[in-house]
């Protein structure tokens, strides 16, 4: 059964319009929620080999193979920067965590730059493979985690303790190091290796980390805004480091997750994020939650900031970004990955109405229409988080349940209202249209 439509009995907003008197034109690479929300708009789908369009959601390999070669009207939009890469790829995006961490111990201070201490001790192999037995020696006894740079959903990751362990992989046919005794038929593949967190914060005894959405408007000048809702995933099996090899436990993803043999597809391992945040708070308290939560806003903005300099700004790309978090147990934020395309394909009715409001909300946002006057501070469920400088909350928050006492306009894990605030928008819009 095609899976576009299985779950889309979502109240969905009318509010469509074309530009001008023509209606907008759409294409899209994926057959799943977005296709829906896409065609919900009640907008004109162009065929796969048609060029005429307005809007794309785009996969990755279209951009790598034809963005360059096409010429684009200055309305249309494209869901991905041109070098998205430098922020999701794992080890550049290490190398550009490393060197803005670098600028701002120069430039600003230790202590600006002990803001950047979000990601785990890593390194890229094979070019930083003696560096890391360097590390490796220095810390007897710790666990390190590999991760191929290109993969997802958990293919390829695996966990070890002992240096025997990398020398034996790195023999083998899947992964060689050049140097003056091999040959050189074919590149090795470029992974990651990293301390793993192996004191992680837990619920039921399971791991989890969080899946948190951001969307990027422009990079030159940086604007992005954060989503109120996301989930948090969590493993199928207790916590314990007596087994590393098994995936079960120490790999959250829903890839890896629902092949285990008792998973149930309907209850899936996941809590929203406002499930999530209301459990903290009533364990530790508005404070300290609010602590962690304004830790992982400055993961947002330290990462994009990162990449500012070396991304491709172009006005016609956005790019929504699905980062994953983990907590450690003293509740600290710690980053994993930011992956460019974050699934849109639903596990169950939840998941469907979390990501077609995720999506109908980013294309409001975008702003095909030509609807909005551009000082929004709150559209749907995503709050305007960075215009070039912090934006601060007003009254943004008033329907938060224990609303931040910050200032920073992030309502993470707080309620989303997101039809009622698109219903008031669209009044404020029409009353300021009149006058």
């Amino acid at each position: 059964m095609n899976k576009i439509g299985k779950y889309n009995n979502v109240n969905k907003p009318n509010w469509k319009r074309g530009i001008g008197d023509r209606t907008i034109r759409f294409k899209c690479s994926m057959q799943n929620v977005i296709m829906d929300v896409l065609r919900g708009k009640g907008w004109i789908e162009a065929k796969e080999d048609e060029t005429d369009f307005d809007f794309f959601w785009a996969d990755r390999n279209w951009m790598k193979e034809y963005f360059d070669q096409c010429y684009m009207d200055e309305h249309v939009r494209i869901n991905h920067f041109r070098n998205h890469y430098e922020l999701t790829r794992k080890n550049l995006m290490v190398k550009n965590l490393k060197r803005y961490r670098k600028q701002l111990d120069r430039e600003v201070g230790k202590l600006e730059a002990a803001k950047c201490d979000f990601f785990p001790t890593t390194f890229e192999l094979p070019s930083e493979y003696h560096m890391f037995v360097d590390e490796f020696k220095r810390c007897p006894g710790s666990i390190w985690i590999m991760k191929p740079v290109a993969k997802s959903q958990g293919k390829g990751i695996f966990l070890f303790r002992k240096l025997k362990d990398i020398t034996d992989w790195k023999k083998s046919d899947v992964y060689r190091i050049r140097d003056d005794k091999t040959d050189d038929k074919e590149p090795p593949e470029t992974y990651i290796v990293s301390r793993y967190i192996e004191r992680p914060y837990l619920i039921g005894g399971r791991k989890f980390d969080i899946r948190i959405y951001v969307l990027v408007t422009s990079y030159i000048p940086l604007k992005a805004w954060l989503y109120r809702s996301g989930f948090a995933r969590f493993s199928n099996t207790r916590f314990s480091l007596e087994s590393i090899d098994d995936t079960y436990v120490h790999l959250t993803n829903v890839a890896v997750q629902k092949t285990a043999p008792d998973y149930d597809p309907e209850k899936g391992c996941k809590w929203s994020m406002q499930q999530l945040r209301q459990y903290l708070t009533a364990r530790y308290g508005i404070e300290t939650v609010e602590k962690t939560f304004q830790l992982m806003n400055d993961i947002f903005i330290y990462s994009l900031q990162s990449v500012k300099k070396v991304m491709i700004n172009d006005k016609h790309c956005f790019e929504l970004y699905g980062y994953d978090v983990l907590l450690d147990v003293d509740l600290k934020p710690w980053l994993i990955e930011i992956n460019a395309s974050p699934s849109l394909t639903a596990s169950n009715q939840e998941d469907y109405e979390l990501k077609y409001g995720l999506l109908e909300d980013v294309i409001c946002i975008v702003d095909q229409e030509n609807k909005l006057t551009g000082k929004e501070k709150r559209i749907g469920g995503f709050d305007l988080m960075w215009n070039e400088g912090p934006v601060l909350a007003d009254d943004g928050g008033a329907d938060c349940i224990n609303p931040p006492t910050y200032s920073t306009n992030t309502f993470l894990g707080c309620h989303n209202d997101r039809k009622t605030q698109l219903q008031q928008l669209k009044k404020q819009l029409a009353a300021a249209k009149k006058h």
